[in-house]
């Protein structure tokens, strides 16, 4: 007969801790991966300068989320005879630099295709398109969403009391906050 030895797997278990510590570094990972937008939408949130904006809002409605107004900003269309936009292409990167007023939304001042060294107000976008007359940039701002059934009480306002305050941190990086009516928040978006 021969000597067969039957390995009853005492040697080759595997070791459980290291096991639950692979799992729970693949799982902090993940949890880190996820949390980098929403870290970089508190950080514009805490540390961008508070910038009221002219908008036309229009009142759709989302199934999965509620009411929400559609952002179409004043300063999405800038006139051709405004400093720097002369020369703008769709699709170019720019930074529209805005003043602002003591009462009332932020005016668009100029607008360049690199970021101003300075500490200049500025909100990056991008040009959608352009003409003779006009340049259209999109500045990432298109929604703003409310509890069901509030969407219609902006509807019906006088778009010239609605603005919509929006942080702006130093890169030009934009977030929506509130909707004021009156110059008084009505809802606040600024939670995630």
């Amino acid at each position: 007969m021969s000597d067969v030895s039957v390995d009853t797997g005492a040697a080759r278990r595997p070791d459980k801790p290291f096991t639950y510590l692979k799992w729970g570094l693949l799982a902090l990972l993940q949890l880190a991966l996820i949390s980098i937008p929403l870290v970089d939408r508190l950080e514009v949130q805490m540390t961008g300068t508070v910038v009221p904006l002219e908008l036309v809002p229009v009142d759709p409605r989302d199934l999965l989320r509620g009411d929400y107004v559609i952002i179409n900003l004043a300063i999405g269309r800038v006139p051709r005879d405004l400093a720097g936009a002369d020369s703008l292409k769709a699709g170019q990167a720019v930074f529209l630099e805005l003043e602002m007023e003591s009462e009332g939304p932020a005016r668009p001042v100029s607008v360049s295709l690199d970021q101003p060294k300075s500490d200049k107000l500025v909100i990056a976008g991008t040009v959608r398109s352009s003409n003779s007359e006009a340049v259209w940039i999109d500045y990432g701002i298109d929604a703003f969403f409310l509890p069901e059934g509030e969407g219609r009480e902006i509807e019906k306002l006088d778009t010239s009391r609605v603005l919509l305050e929006v942080a702006i941190a130093e890169d030009g990086r934009s977030l929506p906050l509130n909707l004021l009516v009156d110059g008084k928040a009505f809802k606040s978006d600024s939670s995630f």
